[in-house]
């Protein structure tokens, strides 16, 4: 049975719901849920054998089987019980089939939807939430799903990952719709696009942001990195079923240039040359934000923009060029960035009685690093402040070792003081990661412009401890996050909270 024939099995789909999805395969049997764990199996369910990269859910068949599962999607037989009497699908990709059904089971949500997809290594969050504002002041209720969380105006629903499995993504969908949603911004990560989480979305709108080095640990190298991110404009978004697909691109980025689109999409570029279709022009900037005017195909506008670096200015481009696509006029979006409060762990500033300019961010890779320590540096040259830039970072255990050293030399080249510290360890040794980051700043003088401390919490006290009032303190790797990963274990660590128990 192909999964074509499978869904001519299947009945309407029920009212959607958390943790479940009903439908009928067959006038007496009711499904109970979608199921490619094995840990959650149950009676009536329709597993799906996705070959990950760790294992393979072919191996689980028989598992399935015994409990109960009323029918198996697969990509081989070989494993599937000769005594089974459930519904068999062979299907060249379990992943795509996954994709397909659950978007189905739940009424398919997203044709309902204006649906805005963001991708790049850095940027897809603050870029979302900017959206999410412009939309929601225009009375078009947007959702968003990404990496801090998923929610819809005061709703909100935890995650762990920045694009989730296509059965909650296809639910949380159908919960936006249902709540009134008109729109939803999501961030769609290489991984989300290399295992088709995402396939069955018809975009309105694709936003490109960068592209720097981040994730080798899991792709082959930069080219497969960047294959991954241009599939949601080469394939998805060139293929989108909506009548007037739009690519928001950053022009300033060196991959730009390889971004193809099929003849029916509008292709927009951004940045800061007069050539770019959105181009911006800065007014003045400061700790408190920047003023800058922007001119589009629709009109000029001067926005100011309640967030600091050129970084921030380019993302607020990439959502003004959705909701442009989306028919929002310019002063609309001028206003609700205006009152766009800012992004947890996207420079987020700590207010705090000590004079001390403290900002928190999510840079984890030597790129983000680099631009935020630049931005911050600008600002400081601009006034002619005097005021030292102290950097606090660490690497993230278990992940790309390369970028160690990288992140390290760019901390170093663009602070006065780095604090090198811990991020999430998990199962590796601390120490040794900090070791791994200190190659690649064999002359830095340890104890004079650099100091090492193991224990964020210290590293974090070290830097406000050397700080006088006007300078400045950035806090980089783990932003909004609200823990830290040591081994296996899941520790409360907030930097914002950190610091406000240090300087209160």
């Amino acid at each position: 049975m192909t999964v074509r024939e499978l869904l001519s099995h299947l009945k309407s789909p029920g009212q959607a719901h958390p943790g479940s999805l009903s439908f009928g395969v067959h006038a007496s049997t009711q499904v109970a849920s979608l199921c490619f764990d094995s840990r959650k199996l149950v009676k009536n369910s329709v597993f799906f054998a996705i070959k990950g990269g760790k294992s393979d859910g072919h191996q689980y068949l028989k598992l399935a089987a015994d409990a109960g599962a009323c029918a198996l999607v697969v990509e081989d037989v070989k494993l599937i019980p000769e005594n089974y009497e459930g519904a068999i699908a062979v299907v060249p990709s379990v992943r795509k089939a996954l994709n397909e059904l659950a978007a189905v089971f739940v009424g398919e949500p997203a044709k309902k939807l204006f649906c805005i997809g963001v991708t790049g290594t850095n940027g897809k969050t603050t870029t979302t939430y900017m959206t999410e504002a412009i939309f929601n002041q225009a009375k078009r209720y947007a959702g968003v799903i990404g990496t801090i969380n998923h929610h819809y105006r005061d709703q909100v629903w935890p995650t762990e990952m920045t694009t989730p499995d296509p059965v909650q993504f296809q639910e949380r969908l159908a919960q936006f719709l249902k709540l009134g949603a008109k729109a939803v911004a999501l961030e769609v990560s290489s991984h989300a696009l290399t295992q088709s989480r995402v396939d069955e979305v018809p975009f309105d709108v694709a936003i490109y942001t960068n592209l720097s080095r981040d994730h080798l640990d899991y792709h082959r190298d930069m080219d497969d990195y960047f294959d991954a991110k241009h599939k949601l404009f080469r394939d998805l978004l060139s293929s989108s079923s909506k009548p007037h697909p739009t690519a928001i691109i950053n022009a300033e980025d060196e991959f730009a240039k390889k971004i193809v689109v099929g003849p029916q999409v509008r292709k927009w570029t951004y940045g800061g040359s007069a050539t770019a279709d959105l181009s911006y022009k800065i007014l003045s900037q400061g700790f408190d934000g920047t003023r800058f005017e922007l001119t589009t195909p629709v009109g000029s506008q001067e926005i100011q923009l309640p967030m600091v670096g050129l970084h921030n200015v380019a993302n607020a481009c990439g959502a003004i060029g959705a909701a442009l696509a989306a028919g929002i006029d310019l002063k609309t979006c001028a206003e609700a960035l205006a009152n766009l409060p800012g992004v947890s762990g996207r420079l987020e500033a700590v207010s705090n009685t000590k004079g001390v300019h403290v900002f928190v961010d999510y840079a984890h890779t030597d790129d983000a690093l680099s631009t935020v320590l630049h931005y911050l540096n600008d600002i400081r040259s601009q006034g002619r402040l005097q005021n030292k830039l102290i950097t606090v970072f660490g690497c993230g255990g278990d992940r790309d070792k390369g970028k160690r050293p990288l992140m390290a030399k760019a901390a170093l080249k663009s602070s006065d003081l780095v604090v090198l510290t811990s991020d999430n360890p998990r199962t590796e040794d601390p120490q040794a990661i900090l070791d791994d980051a200190m190659a690649g700043v064999p002359n830095a003088r340890e104890g004079v412009d650099l100091f090492r401390e193991v224990d964020r919490r210290k590293g974090i006290a070290k830097a406000l401890e050397l700080a006088k009032p006007g300078d400045v303190v950035l806090i980089a790797g783990k932003g909004h996050e609200d823990y830290q990963i040591i081994g296996t274990t899941k520790y409360p660590f907030s930097d914002v909270e950190v610091v406000k128990e240090i300087l209160s």
